[in-house]
């Protein structure tokens, strides 16, 4: 009877404990000065310091001071009251000096007596990676000359860049979402087919020589390499191809062959047939060499000398086989063709200087009056570049899809990581209430609060994904009902006036909603101010939104040169619908975001969906 009865531990705050060091993304418990009181195991393995090393800084020494400055300046507004949580991308020091990216959620916790503040961070370094490499390689992909263009393993065109454009006529609106064949020659039907079997079975096309006709008529030869589009589980799921117009090299080939025709047939003296045949190379645009039977150079074109960076009077009167970096098969090649043999290859690499290039090479006998073999002419096109934007054009395949599935995972950690555990924290004190039942009544308004705020995040997130509103209550209604869910979320004052009567198409207005989502959640981050003024109006040529703030601003120059994709998604989103914008801002000076949408472009709006 006189022995003590040990402590029954509390089950709730086992669990919470428990849930707290075996989170799979980092949690800080900080106190309203910024100083961590707790971490977890994922933190600390995330920035590489242990428990005390983390609890020893102040939160501004985890971030370079930009990253640093803007989340402190977001801290001391939630410090005092204006807001109870935000959220951040900002990097982080890890120990060895190096630099992560992380998703910092900060959230106000004030319901103790004492108010602390709950510090979320997931590492989103892959994320970014995968961003700035869709960022450069769009920006290559858009810059090639060549045609570069993807599609579905049925041969619908996906995408088309200017290079595309350019060639065959077409207008990225006018080409995808056709079919590939609107550029195939009548008797060529068949063709498509065929190279879809062979991409379907995992083969590639390289350097296919065939011809195409543009938006105009006119048939011009082209030189494709398509490739098939894997995802990250190796499935095929679509196409790229690079093509370039090889029409001036086929006049070239065929002219030369013309000439080779006519001289043949004549029986004028050798030295005046050679002359010929160094005016045609000096004059052909083609980079063509002509070589003697000691393979001295006799001859070379402007356009060889300009692909091999090399003057005239470099190479003429020296033996090509005493030009340094002359790979052994092209030896053999020359002196195969001193032979009469013709040979070629259409993917040939080599290593010249530190840099791998590639070239596509024929090499061919010329003939004396008498018939005998007067030397080689060397037939090469330099395809380095090409070969880069293939593999670029690959890389940037794959970087959609991985990135795809990114967002997809970074969905399903919000709906674990955060929405879950914040289920699970209302469950924890639930259960403690169940163990002290005088504490209900005073508690079960915060705890009705708590779970009205799960609510809201889960139907906002929804929203943000997809917001079927567009489609039930149409596109005008559906954009201020989700500003005004937004600004209630943010607490922050949006001002959304519309004087549009006409009925919009979906596909406009999803690409007028994802823009005015993105410009908002820019202004949220970014422009420090918690008022934006959003005006949705038409007149007889089109729709237009303009999106202002009297905020921070930026230069808008030094962002679309940057590594984000936010400007560039908004311009993209635009540019789907034939629409156009523009965003004018200078630091310390507000933003305004205008877009018009023309009525005419609905006819090929179905695409940007």
């Amino acid at each position: 009877m006189g022995e003590s009865t040990p402590a029954r531990p509390i089950p709730g705050i086992q669990i919470f404990r428990d849930a707290f060091n075996a989170s799979p993304i980092g949690i800080a418990v900080e106190n309203l000065d910024g100083q961590p009181l707790f971490v977890n195991p994922a933190l600390c393995s995330m920035l590489g310091f242990s428990e005390e090393e983390l609890c020893g800084k102040h939160c501004v020494q985890f971030s370079p001071p930009d990253d640093a400055e803007k989340d402190w300046a977001l801290f001391q507004t939630l410090r005092a009251g204006s807001i109870d949580h935000y959220q951040l991308e900002k990097r982080y020091f890890r120990r060895d000096g190096s630099l992560v990216w992380g998703r910092l959620s900060l959230s106000l916790l004030n319901h103790r007596p004492s108010p602390l503040v709950l510090a979320m961070v997931e590492d989103i370094t892959e994320k970014k990676t995968a961003e700035e490499a869709r960022f450069r390689h769009a920006a290559i992909v858009e810059s090639s000359e060549d045609a570069i263009a993807s599609g579905t393993l049925d041969g619908i065109i996906v995408s088309w860049n200017s290079g595309a454009q350019k060639m065959y006529g077409y207008t990225e609106a006018e080409a995808v979402g056709r079919p590939i064949t609107i550029l195939l020659p009548p008797e060529l039907g068949d063709e498509e087919n065929k190279i879809l079997e062979t991409l379907r079975a995992g083969g590639r096309i390289a350097q296919f020589e065939t011809v195409r006709v543009t938006k105009t008529g006119k048939r011009i030869n082209v030189s494709l390499s398509i490739s098939p589009i894997r995802d990250s589980s190796g499935r095929i799921v679509g196409v790229s191809g690079i093509g370039r117009d090889i029409t001036e090299r086929k006049r070239a080939e065929e002219a030369f062959a013309e000439m080779n025709r006519t001289l043949v047939a004549q029986t004028a003296l050798l030295q005046e047939r050679e002359e010929l045949l160094r005016v045609f190379v000096k004059n052909v645009p083609a980079a063509v060499a002509m070589l003697d039977r000691d393979l001295r150079y006799l001859q070379v074109s402007d356009r060889w000398c300009s692909d091999n960076s090399v003057e005239a009077s470099e190479v003429l009167g020296r033996c090509r086989e005493d030009l340094p970096e002359m790979p052994e098969r092209w030896k053999e090649a020359n002196r195969r063709a001193l032979q009469g043999e013709t040979l070629r290859a259409d993917e040939d690499r080599w290593e010249s200087g530190r840099r791998t290039r590639w070239a596509r090479w024929e090499v061919r006998p010329w003939r004396n009056a008498d018939g005998t073999v007067g030397g080689i002419l060397v037939f090469a096109e330099d395809i380095t570049r090409r070969k880069q934007l293939q593999e670029e054009l690959l890389g940037m395949s794959r970087k959609l899809i991985e990135s795809q599935e990114q967002e997809r995972a970074r969905i399903g950690r919000e709906l674990h990581d955060d929405i879950n555990q914040r289920l699970a924290m209302l469950a924890l004190e639930l259960e403690q209430l169940q163990e002290n039942p005088s504490e209900i009544q005073p508690r079960v308004t915060e705890l009705r609060r708590q779970l009205a705020e799960v609510s809201n995040d889960v139907q906002a997130l929804s929203h943000d994904l997809h917001s079927s509103k567009l489609e039930y209550l149409g596109v005008v209604a559906g954009m201020k009902s989700w500003c005004k869910e937004f600004a209630e979320r943010q607490k922050m004052e949006i001002d959304f006036r519309s004087d549009v009567s006409s009925v919009l198409p979906l596909a406009v207005g999803l690409s007028l909603f994802r823009v005015l989502q993105e410009a908002l959640n820019n202004a949220l981050k970014h422009s420090g101010v918690r008022r934006i003024e959003i005006q949705l109006r038409e007149d007889r040529s089109g729709i237009y939104l303009v999106i202002r703030d009297s905020g921070r601003g930026f230069d808008v120059e030094a962002a679309s040169q940057g590594k984000g994709l936010g400007l560039t998604s908004m311009r993209e989103r635009v540019r789907l619908v034939n629409g156009t914008i523009s965003i004018e801002s200078k630091p310390m000076g507000g933003t305004v975001i205008r877009v018009r949408v023309p009525f005419e472009s609905e006819h090929v709006s179905e695409r940007a969906v």
